[in-house]
């Protein structure tokens, strides 16, 4: 309690909360290389809580992107920008999973009640992002292809001119694009819970990987092998590999800024 009797009051749950959370670390901080594998254990842990919901949250989430996704044009546009917002909502269900509470299908839709432009501008954002660097791998790319491919006399060594092409524009559109991801991974969690705006959320989260690299390295491997695995049963697996992993993203987010 505030020995200032002129301080404006200020709600038990609120302190209450900031204790559960610990210290926040802007820009984040490095931790071992073996949290990796924490992050996906502690995800684990937050999904055998609510299997049932998280399933059911999978389900909705994924019927609601493939509608999306059938609307022309803008139903792409819609799902890049409310990506974020549906994230920061199933942030909000692992934070109450992680504090004792429940999480609840009203979750996944509780980032369009608050932050929603933040959210959808750190989307907005990201559309743009993956849009320039389309355009920059078209142009480094494709122009040598066209030219390659339209040439006097095209056969066997056009066509794997053109497959070699293909594959330079597939490694260079990845390699731009890691930092986009790394900027977008630890951003809806910044914006819901430290009300960071969003160009200064993405800041923090590319500071936030940049700083573990090792540690994701070693998380991206085991996602990969994992993806892999949940893939056999006709893609019956990832409906536990999706919340496992949105939990793990949580468990980062604590883990990387945060202190005890």
């Amino acid at each position: 309690m505030s020995s200032n009797p002129y301080a404006a009051p200020k709600a038990a749950v609120a302190d209450a909360a900031t204790a559960t959370q610990g210290n926040f670390v802007p820009g984040g901080r490095g931790v071992a290389a073996g949290r990796g594998w924490d992050w996906i254990v502690s995800g684990w842990e937050l999904f055998k809580k609510q299997p049932g919901m998280w399933i059911g949250i999978v389900v909705v989430a994924m019927i609601l992107f493939f509608v999306m996704a059938l609307i022309p044009f803008i139903g792409s546009l819609a799902t890049m920008i409310l990506g974020p917002v549906f994230a920061g909502g199933v942030m909000l269900g692992c934070k109450a999973l992680d504090e004792g509470g429940e999480l609840e299908f009203g979750h996944l839709f509780a980032g369009f009640k608050d932050k929603l432009g933040t959210l959808a501008a750190v989307g907005g954002i990201y559309l743009v992002a993956v849009i320039v660097i389309a355009l920059v791998v078209g142009l480094v790319t494709g122009a040598g292809m066209f030219a390659l491919m339209s040439g006097p006399n095209p056969g066997a060594g056009a066509t794997a001119g053109a497959v070699m092409g293909l594959l330079l524009a597939v490694l260079l559109m990845l390699a731009l694009l890691v930092p986009v991801f790394m900027a977008m991974w630890f951003a809806p969690s910044l914006v819901v819970f430290q009300d960071r705006g969003a160009v200064d959320a993405m800041k923090e989260s590319f500071a936030g990987c940049l700083k573990n690299v090792v540690p994701f390295l070693l998380y991206g491997v085991v996602l990969f092998v994992a993806s892999i695995v949940a893939a056999i049963p006709i893609g019956l697996g990832y409906l536990v590999l999706l919340p496992v992993a949105a939990g793990s993203v949580y468990t980062s987010y604590r883990d990387i800024y945060f202190t005890s």
